[in-house]
Order: structure tokens, then C-alpha cells, then sequence
């Protein structure tokens, strides 16, 4: 097992991952405004972060060696629509915590399905991980069909997690180990 001190560029058919830097700050900082994202985040300040904390935080990511976070930027287009984060690494159980961000642009293209099976595959694949979890609202099923297309299988729920324009949702854990992405990888 490895670190994640190798920031690697991952490249699919419609996205490549590259690693984060200052420069993608504009394509984030609009994605974090979008009400979706805030409502699929649970974050109800609505991306509300001062500039130059967050341009410090996009210029420390090369330097991290305990996660990986990576920009999402269309083939197509060449613009940053998101970002992909494998976070919460754990070295003694060889697992870690996924999560994605995908703003407005880059929404119904396929670009957070290849993103999700990019960054899964590094972290088997490259850093001999054995488990990746996520959470997900229980009002994004867009999300969890991604999730659940790349593998990942629901473990739980922590019920009534957000209280969101006065509703409670549940947040969904869901999980995918090794083993399963062999075998899922092995279908292909």
C-alpha cells in the first residue's frame, strides 16, 4: 500500500482527472453556488467560503499525502466541471472515503459515472486499497444509480441526517471492496 503523495492524471473517454490546483477555483467556486450542489451536499450555506481560504486550499492539494483530489475536466471542452476526492484514508484498513462534486456543466453528460469509475479503479488498482465508502442524501438518486453502476453496494442508512427546507433525509451509506470491483472489472 501506498500514499497518496502521486497525483496522477487519469484520462476516460469524455473526462480526464487531473490533479486540483488554483487555477480550476472559478469552475468550483460556481459549482458550490449552484443550489443542486448545495442541496446534495447538505450545505446549507450555499458554497459560502472566503477566496483566498480557498484558493490556499486548492494550492495545498499537490502536497497532501494522506488524499487525492482531482479535477474533472471535459475532453470536450477542456473545462473544470467538478472535482473527484478520494479522502479519510485509513492505511491500517486499507480503505478510504470517496465523494464527487459535479456543477451545473457538467450534469447529464456521463462525466460523474467515468469520473467515479476512474478514481475507484486508481484506488484499487494503484493504491491497493481494499474498501472505498460514500454517503449519499437519500433525495439524489441520480447519484446513488451512479454509485450503483460502478459497484457500489448500500450498507445502511443513517436515518434523518439533514433536515433540509424543513424535511428530514436519510443519508445512505453505501461501500465497494476490492474483491467486488475485480469482479465487476472482470464483466467489462
Amino acid at each position: 500500500m501506498t500514499d497518496f503523495a502521486h497525483k496522477p492524471t487519469l484520462t476516460g473517454e469524455l473526462v480526464i482527472l487531473r490533479p486540483l490546483d488554483e487555477s480550476d477555483y472559478d469552475a468550483l467556486m460556481a459549482a458550490m453556488a449552484d443550489p443542486e450542489v448545495s442541496k446534495f451536499t447538505g450545505d446549507h450555506d450555499g458554497g459560502g467560503v472566503e477566496e483566498e481560504t480557498y484558493r490556499d486550499w486548492l494550492r495545498t492539494r499537490k502536497d497532501q499525502t494522506d488524499r487525492l483530489d482531482l479535477a474533472i475536466v471535459s475532453k470536450a471542452t477542456g473545462r473544470t466541471v467538478g472535482e473527484a476526492v478520494l479522502n479519510r484514508w485509513s492505511p491500517e484498513d486499507e480503505s478510504c472515503n470517496f465523494r464527487i462534486l459535479i456543477g451545473a456543466d457538467g450534469r447529464d453528460h456521463g462525466f460523474g459515472s467515468e469520473a467515479t469509475r476512474l478514481i475507484v479503479g486508481y484506488g484499487f488498482e494503484q493504491l491497493g486499497l481494499h474498501r472505498i465508502s460514500l454517503t449519499v442524501f437519500a433525495f439524489n438518486p441520480r447519484a446513488q444509480r451512479v454509485y450503483e453502476k460502478a459497484g457500489f453496494v448500500e450498507e445502511g442508512r443513517l436515518r434523518h441526517a439533514l433536515k433540509w427546507d424543513g424535511e428530514w433525509v436519510d443519508d445512505i451509506v453505501m461501500a465497494i471492496l476490492a474483491p467486488e470491483w475485480e469482479a465487476l472489472r472482470s464483466k467489462a
